[in-house]
C-alpha cells in the first residue's frame, strides 16, 4: 500500500514559483498555487462527485420505501432482489469508494503538499528582500506571516475542495430529486436557498475583514513576545521585565478585542443559520405531506423529500462554517500579502554576470549613499585599493565606514558612483557571486543555533574535517570548541551554540567567526572590528594567524582600537561621509590631522565620540 501511495504524490511541494508574488490576492493565490491545477481539478470532480451522491442515496431510500409500500411481505426479497442488491452494492461499495478517493485526495495529494509548496514559494522570496525589510519589522512577526499564509491558502482550498465543491453538487442533486418528485418542491427548495444565499452575503465579507484583523494582530503578540525572548538578557539586566509585560499585554489586549469582534460576528451568523436551516426540513416534509395527502406523492417521495432536506439542513451549518473558514483564511491570506510581497530588494540585473576575482582589485568612484535621507551615509568617495593592499578604515561613530563596507557588498546599491572589482561594476554582476568572493568578520558576529561544527563550516560547507580545525585552531578556537557541551549532551564541534550563539562568550563568537572566515578563503577579507571582543592575549594569538591569513589578500580593516591597524599598508580617515585622510600609520602621525588626534587621545584605548563625530549612520 506505501508503494502504492508514494506514486501519487502528484504535486511537487517545492517546486520554484514562476517570478515574483503579485500584491493582489487573486493573483496572488494564482501565483501561489501555480502548476497544482490538474490535481486540484482532480480532487474537485471526485468531491463533487462525492456529493452527488447525496441526493442518490435519498433517491435510493426513497425507491427501497415505495417497493416495500407498494407489495406484499410474500415474495418482497424475490420481486425486488435487482433493487435491494443494487442499494446494497451502493452502501457498501460504489459510496464508500468514491468517498474514500476524495478523501484520500484532499488528505494526501493535497493538503500535505500545498502547505510546503506555498511555504517554500514565501520563503524563497522573502530570503531575496533587502536588509532593509528584516530591520523595520521583527523577525517573528516575519516568520509568523509566512506561516499564517501557508497554512489559511492550503485550508481555504482544502475547504473548496472538501465542503464547497462536496455541498455545491449535493444542492444540485436535490434540486433534481425534488424535480422529479414535484417542481412545486424544487421551488420551496430554490426560494429557502435564495434566503440562505442571502444569509451568506451578508455575513461573510464581515468576517473576512474581522478576520484580516485578528490575523494582523495575531502577528503583532508573535512580534514583541519574540522580540522579548530575543533580547532577555538585556530586559533581565536593565529589570525591564514589567515594561516588557505592559508591552505584550498591550499586543494580547488587542489580539483580545479583535477576537471578541470576530466572536460576536461568528455568533451571530450561527444562530442566523441554525434558524434558516431548520426551515428547510419544515417546507419539503411539509409539502410531501401535503403532496402524499392530495394522492400526489408516494410515501418514497416523503421519505426522500425528508431524507435530502435533513442532510442538506445538517450541511446548512457545516458548509456554512465552512465558508466562515474559507473566508477567514482569505482575510488571513491578505494581511499575509500585504506584508510579505513588498518589493524592497536589490534586484540582479536581467545578464548579471558571476564576478571573477583574479587580483582583487577594488575601486570606487564618486560613491554616494545617504539611505534616502539628505544626510549622512557616505558622499562623493574616490578611491582605489590595489590587489592585495591591506586597507585600514577610522572614523568616529556615524562617519561612513560600516556603510562603505555595506556598499562593497550590495547590501545597499550606491545612489551614484560606481563600485568595481578588477574593473567588474557591481551592479552587472550576481549578489551571489560578490558575496562569494569576500570573507567577512564582523563586530557583531552572527551565530546560528546549530552544532559549532555547522557554524564554522558556514564559511565552505564541502571542507573536510581536517580543514575543519585548522581553521578553527588558527583562530584560536579549537581548544575552547573541544570543551563544548550543551543541554542535551552534545560535545565539542557537535554541541550547539544556542540561538545568536548565546553560550558563548563575545571573543568565543568572535573567534568562531574568525574561523569561519578563514575557512572561506575568500580573495577579499573585510574586518570590522574583529577582535573588538577579544582579551589583549588572545588578541595577540589571532593577530599573527590573522596576518598568515590577509597573506596575498585584499584587506579592508575597520578599527577603532587603532593598534590593531597601525601595520596596514595604508589608512584612510573618514569624517562625516568622506575620505579626509589617507597615508601610512608614520605619515598620518607626522601630518599631526585628525588621526594624530585620535592616536594621541587614544593611548591604546578606542576612538571616542566626541565632537569630531558625523553623523549617526544607520548601518552602524
Amino acid at each position: 500500500m506505501s508503494g502504492f501511495l508514494k506514486h501519487l504524490n502528484l504535486i511537487d511541494p517545492f517546486k520554484p514559483a514562476d517570478g515574483p508574488p503579485p500584491t493582489t490576492s487573486v493573483a496572488f493565490v494564482r501565483w501561489a498555487l501555480r502548476g497544482t491545477g490538474p490535481v486540484l481539478f482532480l480532487a474537485f470532480v471526485l468531491a463533487s462527485l462525492g456529493g452527488a451522491l447525496e441526493a442518490t442515496t435519498a433517491y435510493i431510500l426513497g425507491r427501497v420505501v415505495d417497493s416495500a409500500a407498494q407489495g406484499t411481505v410474500a415474495g418482497y426479497m424475490d420481486a425486488n432482489a435487482a433493487l435491494l442488491i443494487a442499494a446494497v452494492l451502493f452502501f457498501i461499495l460504489v459510496r464508500p469508494v468514491f468517498q474514500g478517493l476524495s478523501a484520500l485526495t484532499t488528505g494526501y495529494i493535497v493538503g500535505p503538499n500545498l502547505n510546503p509548496l506555498v511555504l517554500s514559494r514565501l520563503h524563497r522570496w522573502t530570503m531575496g528582500q533587502s536588509v532593509d525589510f528584516f530591520d523595520s519589522d521583527f523577525a517573528g512577526r516575519i516568520a509568523q506571516k509566512q506561516m499564517q499564509t501557508a497554512s489559511a491558502l492550503t485550508q481555504a482550498v482544502n475547504e473548496v475542495i472538501h465542503v464547497v465543491a462536496f455541498a455545491a453538487a449535493a444542492a444540485v442533486g436535490s434540486m433534481v430529486l425534488l424535480m422529479a418528485i414535484d417542481w412545486r418542491m424544487a421551488g420551496i427548495f430554490a426560494l429557502w436557498f435564495a434566503a440562505y444565499v442571502g444569509v451568506l452575503r451578508y455575513f461573510l465579507p464581515r468576517v473576512r475583514v474581522r478576520s484580516k484583523a485578528r490575523a494582523g494582530a495575531r502577528a503583532g503578540v508573535t512580534g514583541q513576545v519574540v522580540d522579548t525572548i530575543t533580547n532577555i538578557k538585556t530586559v533581565k539586566l536593565f529589570a525591564h521585565a514589567d515594561h516588557e509585560d505592559r508591552a505584550a499585554l498591550d499586543q494580547m489586549r488587542r489580539f483580545r478585542d479583535i477576537g471578541l469582534a470576530f466572536g460576536a460576528t461568528s455568533a451571530a451568523f450561527r444562530t442566523v443559520l441554525m434558524l434558516v436551516g431548520g426551515l428547510l426540513p419544515l417546507g419539503l416534509v411539509g409539502a410531501a405531506l401535503y403532496f402524499w395527502s392530495l394522492g400526489q406523492a408516494s410515501p418514497g417521495d416523503i421519505v426522500a423529500a425528508g431524507a435530502v432536506s435533513l442532510r442538506l439542513s445538517q450541511m446548512t451549518g457545516w458548509f456554512s462554517f465552512a465558508l466562515m473558514g474559507i473566508y477567514s483564511s482569505i482575510g488571513e491570506v491578505e494581511d499575509g500579502v500585504k506584508t510579505l510581497t513588498r518589493r524592497e530588494r536589490l534586484e540582479d540585473v536581467p545578464d548579471a554576470r558571476t564576478l571573477e576575482v583574479c587580483g582583487g582589485e577594488i575601486a570606487l568612484d564618486q560613491v554616494s549613499f545617504a539611505y534616502g535621507r539628505d544626510v549622512g551615509g557616505v558622499s562623493d568617495i574616490t578611491l582605489t585599493i590595489k590587489p592585495g593592499e591591506k586597507l585600514g578604515i577610522v572614523g568616529a561613530s556615524g562617519a561612513g565606514k560600516s556603510t562603505l563596507v555595506s556598499l562593497l557588498l550590495r547590501l545597499y546599491e550606491a545612489e551614484s558612483g560606481a563600485i568595481r572589482i578588477d574593473g567588474q561594476d557591481l551592479r552587472g554582476v550576481t549578489q551571489e557571486s560578490l558575496r562569494r568572493q569576500i570573507g567577512m568578520v564582523t563586530q557583531e558576529t552572527a551565530m546560528f543555533n546549530r552544532s559549532a561544527r555547522d557554524n564554522i563550516l558556514y564559511g565552505c560547507p564541502d571542507a573536510d574535517e581536517a580543514a575543519l580545525i585548522h581553521a578553527a585552531a588558527q583562530a584560536e578556537a579549537h581548544e575552547f570548541v573541544s570543551a563544548l557541551r550543551d543541554s542535551e549532551g552534545r560535545e565539542g564541534y557537535d554541541a550547539h551554540l544556542g540561538e545568536r550563539g548565546v553560550k558563548l562568550s563575545g571573543g568565543q563568537r568572535q573567534r568562531i567567526a574568525l574561523a569561519r572566515a578563514i575557512l572561506k578563503d575568500a580573495p577579499i577579507l573585510v574586518l570590522d572590528e574583529a577582535t573588538s571582543a577579544l582579551d589583549s592575549e588572545v588578541e595577540a594569538a589571532i593577530q599573527t594567524a590573522l596576518e598568515r591569513v590577509m597573506e596575498g589578500k585584499t584587506v579592508l580593516a575597520i578599527a577603532h582600537r587603532l593598534s590593531t591597524i597601525a601595520k596596514m599598508d595604508r589608512i584612510i580617515v573618514m569624517d562625516q561621509g568622506r575620505i579626509v585622510e589617507q597615508g601610512s600609520h608614520d605619515d598620518l602621525l607626522a601630518a599631526r590631522g585628525l588621526y594624530a588626534r585620535y592616536w594621541d587621545r587614544q593611548s591604546g584605548g578606542f576612538i571616542g565620540a566626541d565632537e569630531d563625530a558625523g553623523q549617526p549612520e544607520a548601518a552602524e
